[in-house]
């Protein structure tokens, strides 16, 4: 059982770890979009925040941020963006529940406007908590992360550096486990997706329950073949700066361990208090409290308290509406930058992400989703 627990905890973190490698890349190459009217428009701050906030991981948060403390945003773009976010529990959402996690994503931007829309039309300070001068200094781009051209392949393997190579070799060998079904995503994702206790014990139970999850097995491993040939044209290609500034210390460095750790206890936690509790059964009679929880849990400003709401939607055990409500007050690392230069200012973007919360899950439990 925990050798099963373990290979989903590598193929979870694996993914995740990938798809925040994907963003960084692209956030790296598209900087610079700012200009001077975003300022002048509020209705376009607020669009803006809200598409950076259903990007995946914390960059774009962290950018909302950033620009609302150099007040180039208002708090209305910054009550969108963090509402619209959910850190790097969108990541686990893409690669466990995809059908989901899409729906959840166009949901909370539609929410996210509305949320932001209502703000500037009812909130008159736009700049809560804020000095009058901006102290959170905003990322320039590194000109050494510029001009990737896949010609820089021969070059990069004839001086390979050991980050290049270790990269390399960890994606190949990854690439090939799945390509050849050392690694079968149907019976790790039956593990999660849990069904039942003996799916986590015998081998030939993983198989009974695989038609129930079979689309989003073939999807995981589809994905990560897709995942992991984009990130290997990456570490092909991109200078020694990129992979080692921003691959490896800003993000295999930082998220790796904390991500697989998370991922191992909750499925842990969950399987052992399955044993005792019929989780299902006490979140359908509880559904008001659980809904409480996640309201709670939200407002820690930490990417890792949510993946347990994630994990019981997988598995059945909890409703859209909890989910949706624990998405929307939910901010991963996001508002930390927020919380460091205006306590007033997070707690402000909390006190309305709750309300919106619990406004949302509320009516989702009446109309029964």
């Amino acid at each position: 059982m925990i050798t099963l627990i373990l290979q989903q905890t590598l193929i979870i973190t694996t993914f995740v770890m990938g798809m925040m490698m994907v963003i960084e890349y692209i956030n790296v190459q598209t900087r610079g979009m700012w200009s001077q009217k975003l300022e002048k428009s509020p209705f376009t701050q607020i669009v803006l925040g809200a598409m950076m906030g259903i990007i995946p991981g914390c960059l774009g948060s962290y950018t909302m941020v950033s620009l609302y403390v150099h007040r180039v945003v208002m708090f209305p773009a910054l009550v969108a963006t963090l509402i619209a976010t959910s850190g790097d529990e969108a990541f686990l959402m893409f690669s466990t529940i995809p059908a989901t996690a899409l729906k959840l994503t166009v949901i909370l931007f539609a929410i996210a406007l509305i949320a932001g829309v209502l703000t500037h039309i009812f909130v008159k300070n736009k700049f809560i908590g804020l000095r009058k001068e901006a102290m959170l200094p905003l990322h320039h781009q590194n000109e050494s992360c510029n001009r990737y051209h896949p010609a820089l392949i021969i070059e990069n393997l004839r001086q390979i550096s050991f980050t290049r190579a270790l990269l390399i070799a960890g994606v190949l060998a990854i690439l090939v486990s799945l390509l050849s079904g050392f690694v079968d995503g149907s019976h790790h994702l039956n593990t999660l997706m849990g069904a039942t206790e003996s799916a986590l014990h015998t081998h030939d139970h993983a198989h009974d329950h695989s038609h129930d999850h079979g689309g989003e097995a073939d999807w995981i491993r589809i994905s990560m073949i897709l995942l992991l040939s984009a990130i290997l044209f990456i570490v092909l290609t991109a200078k020694d700066h990129f992979l080692q500034e921003h691959l490896w210390q800003h993000i295999i460095k930082k998220h790796f361990i904390k991500i697989f750790l998370w991922t191992f206890g909750v499925i842990v936690g969950i399987y052992f208090v399955n044993q005792y509790i019929n989780l299902q059964d006490w979140i359908s009679s509880n559904l008001y409290l659980v809904l409480l929880i996640a309201l709670l849990i939200g407002v820690i400003p930490e990417s890792g308290p949510h993946y347990v709401f994630v994990i019981l939607f997988a598995q059945g055990a909890l409703p859209l509406s909890i989910l949706l409500a624990s998405s929307i007050v939910q901010d991963g690392h996001g508002s930390l930058p927020l919380l460091a230069e205006s306590g007033k200012g997070f707690l402000a973007a909390k006190v309305i992400n709750i309300a919106v919360g619990a406004i949302a899950g509320i009516l989702g439990i009446w109309f029964g989703f």
